[in-house]
């Protein structure tokens, strides 16, 4: 599709500079040549389709990178900035994408509404809509099952003297909806108006042709009459062959409109394909080429009959759609209206049933009266943060209209509980950065679709935070509860959920009780809180089976706590005042860590044992010693196989032996790739050849600066 496309857009390109510099060219040759190039497009059409063994297709008008066949198209889909996405992106495990309660794997591709195609890529979601060719007709209608209009049977045919002659390859074969339109006319139309096509025809050329034209023909009608017995004959001739040639082209455009249904009608359509090689070469022939301008002449005025030759019945032309009317400074666009930081001091009245999204963020906008979305009953989502919204000015019924309502974001208002009477449809409901005070057990009812639930920065703990809050929650896989005041985890968390957040809170103990009901969950974040290794409970998460990712970054960890998940994947313990990696605290781990980041800790040589890395050596890829209080380089370095990317800066080592990184028997097997050793007591000078030998890239080694005292 992706070359068919460039194709016809070189040749759209082409048709309209030769016509621009011919403009003096006789009509004759214009007519030509204009021919010419319709047989090329239309013999490259009927090779595609024998090639696809499909039927003629409406080709959807989106940019080339939409074509998903191979992992490589997907460079080219990636360099397009495409439209923002409508719909909420979760960051998953591993690049999926989480829409509509769905998880869709990378470099999936599904269409959420007719003419829209999205790519989940790399926990994106990417989206464009079909574009549609311009009419040039006054009025037109969209057929059912397509995406974008076409001529209506109301197109008059005086439109013919009217078109420029550089406008007729929108019915020349480029335009894919015009071949689709074509296609249709000749499946509908019976065999029994060809005699009234025929005079349509003539009709629509006599109103084209110019007082010039119309004087040439009567000279040529002249010289017939004073022509010689054996002129007569030749003109006879001539007559007949028009005659012959016309029924080809008959059938050759029945065959277009009528697919070959069987193996008999592949082979005849590749005789077709063939002699119109053969007449295209003909024409190519300078020799031929004046003898054969009155049979393309007859062609062409064929052709643009059967364009313009309508059905008897056709459906009736959709009315034209109102733009609703939008306060000073709002825009639309597509099916979103944006009034963002116009300083509406309430929802403006807005009739739209078409719309499906509304921004109003940065506004001043303090209540939702019951009829504040009356005009827009098919959104989808709704913007109304950074505003000045209270729990009393928001209405009982002020959502009950909207129906398909999915996303919902109340950020930086002054909300003191969550809203009553919430769509049922909610996938994404965010309320952060307001004044919560608590949350009872009817708060969340009816929200069994609900994806993704965000109430940071609110003063919520575990005092005001009713337990059976979370239950009607059978979908909830995303939730954040980071700056807040809990002091334990929450307990009634669904068993559904899958990421929890709950950084920047006054958290000191993690129970054996915690997490007993969410099996499915992979990342938890509790960063900035007060967690001691001694109060994480052995059996807080040791039997968690799909845990993959722990942030305990800056809290008051001395060791880098036992009993971890056997599933873990990635382990982050930045920020606190770890002196100890324990022996053998990884070697229960399956398949085995990947990701260790001890960065601006106080580890020192003796808190890392010669076994402390167990159970990682085969699946270490990254690891993080940087800005600690080391002396040389920890044991166990050179047995990591796996290890791509090593920071020991910000220490304090002054001596790097040649064994101690790189064993110089088995540096085929290193992967490492980056390492950083500045500012550090090193001599460069003093550094062993061998020092850095499994490194894979010398200019991937940070020694400078490095500290002189």
């Amino acid at each position: 599709m992706k070359f068919a496309v460039l194709y016809y857009f070189l040749l759209l390109l082409t048709l309209h500079i030769d016509l621009g510099q011919n403009e003096e060219t006789s009509r004759k040759q214009r007519r030509k040549i204009y021919y010419r190039r319709l047989r090329k497009s239309s013999l490259s059409n009927h090779k595609a389709k024998r090639q696809l063994g499909t039927h003629p297709t409406t080709i959807a008008k989106f940019p080339v990178y939409f074509d998903y066949s191979t992992d490589e198209n997907f460079e080219s889909f990636l360099s397009f900035p495409g439209r923002e996405s409508t719909y909420n992106v979760l960051p998953g495990k591993k690049g999926h994408c989480l829409v509509k309660g769905m998880i869709m794997y990378s470099k999936a591709v599904w269409s959420p509404e007719p003419c829209t195609t999205c790519l989940c890529w790399s926990g994106r979601v990417l989206c464009d809509e079909t574009v549609c060719h311009p009419q040039t007709c006054s009025q037109t209608f969209i057929p059912e099952g397509e995406c974008c209009p076409v001529c209506s049977d109301t197109v008059s045919y005086s439109l013919l003297s009217d078109v420029a002659l550089n406008d007729r390859n929108e019915f020349s074969g480029d335009s894919s909806e015009q071949r689709e339109s074509l296609h249709l006319l000749h499946k509908q139309l019976p065999p029994t108006q060809v005699e009234i096509d025929r005079v349509f025809r003539k009709e629509a050329l006599q109103s084209e042709e110019n007082e010039e034209e119309i004087k040439e023909d009567e000279d040529k009608e002249q010289k017939k009459k004073t022509a010689g017995p054996v002129d007569q004959e030749n003109s006879h001739n001539a007559e007949e062959t028009r005659e012959e040639a016309s029924k080809q082209r008959s059938q050759v455009e029945e065959g277009q409109a009528y697919q070959y249904p069987n193996q008999a009608g592949e082979e005849e359509e590749e005789k077709e394909d063939e002699e119109e090689e053969e007449d295209e070469e003909e024409e190519e022939d300078e020799e031929e080429e004046e003898a054969a301008a009155a049979v393309e002449e007859e062609e062409e005025d064929t052709l643009r009959g059967d364009v313009f030759r309508m059905p008897p019945r056709f459906p009736i032309p959709a009315p034209p759609r109102n733009r609703p009317t939008l306060p000073s400074k709002c825009s639309l666009s597509y099916k979103t209206i944006s009034c963002i930081n116009v300083k509406l001091s309430q929802i403006p009245p807005i009739t739209a049933p078409e719309i499906t999204s509304l921004e109003l963020v940065g506004n001043s906008i303090t209540s939702i009266p019951d009829e504040a979305f009356n005009g827009l009953p098919n959104l989808e989502r709704l913007d109304l943060s950074k505003n000045n919204i209270t729990s009393s000015g928001i209405s009982s019924k002020a959502f009950k209209l909207l129906k398909k309502l999915l996303r919902l974001n109340l950020d930086g208002n002054n909300l003191i509980q969550i809203p009553s009477e919430l769509p049922s449809t909610l996938e994404e409901l965010k309320i952060n950065e307001n004044n919560l005070q608590a949350i009872d057990e009817e708060s969340f009812s009816d929200l069994n679709k609900l994806v993704t639930l965000e109430l940071e920065g609110n003063h919520l703990s575990e005092t005001n935070v009713n337990p059976l809050a979370f239950k009607p929650l059978k979908s909830l896989s995303y939730l954040r509860l980071g700056k807040n005041k809990f002091r334990i985890i929450p307990q009634g968390l669904p068993a559904s959920v899958e990421e929890l957040y709950l950084e920047n809170n006054q958290i000191e103990e993690i129970t054996e009780i915690c997490f007993n009901h969410t099996k499915m969950i992979t990342v938890i974040v509790l960063r900035y809180n007060k967690i001691e290794e001694n109060r994480i409970a052995p059996l807080a998460w040791i039997n968690q089976g799909n845990l993959e990712s722990i942030d305990l970054s800056y809290n008051k960890l001395y060791h880098v706590p036992s009993y971890l998940p056997k599933s873990l994947l990635h382990l982050v313990l930045i920020g606190n005042q770890i002196e100890r990696i324990p022996g053998y605290v990884f070697g229960h781990m399956e398949p085995g860590l990947e990701y260790l980041y001890l960065s601006f800790n106080k580890l020192t040589n003796d808190g890392v044992d010669p076994v402390s890395f167990y159970g990682a050596y085969h699946s270490l890829r990254e690891l993080f010693l940087d800005h600690n209080h080391l002396k040389s380089i920890p044991s166990g370095i050179q047995e990591m196989k796996a290890l791509h990317f090593l920071r020991l800066n910000n220490n304090k080592i002054r001596n790097i032996l040649p064994e101690e990184i790189c064993n110089p028997e088995e540096n085929s097997d290193s992967n490492l790739e980056h390492l950083h050793l500045e500012n550090n007591y090193i001599k460069s000078r003093e550094i062993s050849p061998y020092a850095f030998s499994c490194v894979r890239s010398y200019s991937s080694i940070v020694l400078k600066p490095q500290n002189t005292k």
